[in-house]
């Protein structure tokens, strides 16, 4: 019996079956969904040295002087009588490692038929991908700075210092606290103080997301951002700026895992900084928490700063996209610095 209802010949199916939208145009949102940009903070924290050739640079290092009481008649100029001061210097050598590049490549036809411009999106992706490598670079390289020997017999070294607190988890794994981070932040201070690192507001410190939001969300009444003592940040905002004079920072390039003996990525690099690793700027950052530093600490030389090429290539029928930078890095002075640990 007829039911008033009939069949319909359906516009989106293919060959009548299936899904009824097949072949029905996506609409372009105009919008391209790409990964978000992780945040670079490290481009102002190092000593940056540009040459124009050449394949490394030498930064000198001089000590101090000395100072003493006069006795009248005697002469200064005597080595006897020990007023001359006996100034003691050194070099740092920063070598330009490897072309560093980050590359694709865009087929023609595929670019024809594409319906948004993906050129741009690419060019963008390489180059904020060698961003992140020099961003990891320095921040390993200010961890180098902390653990460095002295640059001279009686200069003065940076140091670890350990956040951990006594107590530990079920699994036996060391725990800290907001005020642990805080104490240890405070004793940074403290030493950077007894090394003569210069308190000019550029002393940072580089911490996790998980370690950074630990400080904000502590305690009110003793959070650093508490502004009825003084403190800086909001709650709202879910920000602190300084602990103890040190900028705080937040950074997801802190590396948290044993790396001594990898000789690739970072490994491939003309500069030892741990020390005869082997390694160029990989180590052992299993208990790293974060740095507590200044830009004079570790030094940058740029041969080639980041660049970013396209080339149609005929006999590959596209585009080749190349992003690239030629730098290399170094410690050049390992008081400045000071790597918190558990």
């Amino acid at each position: 019996m007829a039911n008033g209802d009939t069949t319909a010949s359906r516009l989106g199916q293919i060959d009548a079956s299936g899904d009824a939208l097949a072949i029905f145009l996506k609409k372009f949102s105009g919008e391209v969904l790409r990964t978000f940009d992780e945040r670079n903070i490290m481009g102002d924290k190092c000593m940056t040295k540009t040459i124009e050739s050449g394949k490394s640079a030498q930064f000198p290092v001089t000590g101090v002087a000395s100072a003493s009481y006069h006795t009248p008649g005697e002469n200064i100029a005597d080595a006897g009588n020990s007023y001359l001061s006996t100034i003691r210097h050194a070099e740092k050598i920063i070598s330009i490692d490897p072309l560093l590049v980050s590359t694709t490549f865009i087929s023609n036809l595929d670019e024809a038929m594409n319906h948004y411009d993906a050129r741009s999106v690419y060019s963008h992706e390489i180059g904020h991908q060698l961003a992140i490598r020099a961003d990891t670079v320095r921040i390993k390289t200010h961890i180098a700075a902390a653990r460095a020997s002295a640059n001279y017999t009686g200069a003065n070294v940076g140091d670890q210092i350990d956040v951990s607190a006594e107590s530990t988890t079920a699994d036996g794994t060391e725990t800290y606290t907001a005020a642990n981070l805080q104490a240890s932040l405070f004793l940074a201070a403290e030493k950077m103080d007894d090394n003569d690192v210069p308190d000019d507001g550029m002393r940072f410190a580089i911490l996790s997301p998980t370690d950074y939001y630990l400080l904000v969300n502590a305690g009110i009444a003793t959070s650093p951002i508490n502004q009825d003592v003084g403190g800086q940040g909001s709650i709202a905002e879910g920000t602190i700026r300084q602990v103890a004079g040190i900028n705080i920072f937040k950074s997801t390039h802190i590396p948290t895992t044993d790396l001594s003996a990898t000789s690739t990525g970072d490994g491939a690099s003309n500069n030892d900084v741990f020390g005869g690793s082997g390694v160029g700027y990989n180590g052992d950052f299993s208990d790293t928490v974060g740095i507590v530093s200044h830009p004079s600490a570790i030094g940058c030389v740029k041969l080639l700063d980041l660049a970013v090429e396209t080339e149609y290539k005929i006999e590959l029928q596209g585009t080749l996209l190349v992003a690239k930078y030629a730098m290399g890095h170094g410690v050049l002075r390992p008081e400045c610095a000071f790597e918190l640990v558990k």
